[in-house]
């Protein structure tokens, strides 16, 4: 295959010029300082590799303390993470690279073990029965805290000023990490939001907390240089279930964002099988497609040929790889020329070191 595949097609992304459409998706690798949250110097090395990808999409980062669910997972709230990040945009600039920061809060999907045994933030009291990556192991979560209307406030608030770090760490832009069953996504499902005042109960209400971190986040970066992710078929992991009112919210929720100029909207494939549910959808791309208007990432378990396809359908404008790139630091060049391509280790997806992390070797590597 050639430069005439979809994937390898430059794209404008609201004025910011990709290469191809081949995006690395935002991934945790669990490399940061324990302590400080802070980049290190191997996640220069690890981005710089992966340059070729049309657009970077670093790993989340927690817009505050409040917000850490997993050990070894960086932070955008103070000096020292935003000089660590950095000398990550700065090495992927180097190369030609474009890379935006994915802003995270993870809500009740942590343990009370990062929090000075204060219980998690979340929109409602109610226990997610999962596991946080705590210092020692995976623990059970626990029920967290109700968030006040003061919590609310100031979560936004933290998410906006994340914002303003991640434009003087140099990235490109930001992601808005509103799926997984992070704390975004639990304001959006009635499993997770049992409110009773107006952040809970109708659509909008439920939507309310998301739209207010959008407004705040585009006061420090540009409305076209904010992307964010939804993952509407999640059910039944990350404590997430959904019910018959989730995809109509999801409906309403990117019917919304037409009134933004985003860089784009990341959607994600079902991670598991949900065909027997018949309240959810099977196919998020082609779903929502006629719904937004704007540039439309799609991600889960794609390949070079259902990666192109996609594209040639008209279901997605760009499309975002996470394992292969792993594994793959040159997945477009590997792509342009129909070259195998290597397998993960997933024993060394969360563990410290550079095994698994820098050390997978370009095509041009292997052929030496």
């Amino acid at each position: 295959m050639s430069k005439e595949q979809n994937l390898l097609q430059s794209f404008n992304l609201k004025g910011l010029a990709l290469k191809n459409r081949v995006i690395m998706a935002p991934m945790t690798r669990s490399r940061a300082d324990n302590e400080a949250k802070k980049p290190m110097d191997m996640h220069a090395t690890y981005y710089r590799q992966r340059a070729s990808a049309g657009l970077i999409i670093a790993e989340g980062s927690q817009v505050s303390p409040r917000g850490v669910g997993y050990v070894n997972t960086p932070g955008i709230h103070s000096k020292e993470q935003v000089e660590g990040w950095k000398k990550v945009t700065e090495a992927v600039h180097e190369e030609g690279g474009k890379i935006f920061l994915q802003l995270w809060h993870v809500g009740r999907m942590s343990h009370p073990d990062f929090h000075n045994g204060e219980k998690p933030l979340a929109p409602s009291a109610i226990n997610p029965n999962s596991q946080s990556y705590t210092p020692d192991g995976f623990k059970d979560t626990v029920t967290p805290k109700e968030m006040t209307r003061e919590e609310i406030m100031l979560t936004i608030q933290e998410f906006k000023t994340a914002g303003k770090n991640a434009m003087d760490a140099g990235f490109d832009g930001v992601e808005i990490h509103s799926s997984n069953g992070y704390l975004i996504h639990q304001f959006f499902n009635n499993s997770s939001n049992q409110r009773t005042d107006d952040y809970g109960g109708s659509m909008e209400n439920k939507a309310k907390f998301f739209f207010q971190i959008i407004d705040a986040v585009k006061v420090f970066v540009p409305e076209d240089r904010i992307g964010v992710r939804l993952n509407p078929s999640l059910h039944g992991i990350f404590g997430m279930e959904a019910d018959e009112e989730t995809i109509p919210t999801f409906e309403y929720i990117v019917n919304r964002l037409n009134d933004y100029n985003l860089a784009y909207l990341h959607l994600s494939e079902p991670f598991n099988d949900v065909s027997e549910y018949d309240f959810l959808v099977t196919n998020i791309a082609q779903h929502f497609r006629p719904i937004y208007n704007g540039n439309l990432m799609i991600n889960a378990g794609f390949d070079q040929e259902s990666g192109n396809r996609v594209i040639e359908e008209g279901h997605a404008d760009l499309v975002a790889f996470g394992k292969l790139f792993i594994s793959n630091p040159d997945l477009p060049i590997r792509f342009e020329k129909n070259a195998p391509l290597a397998d993960w280790d997933e024993d060394t997806f969360y563990v410290p070191g550079e095994k698994g992390y820098t050390d997978y070797p370009t095509l041009e590597e292997e052929t030496v």
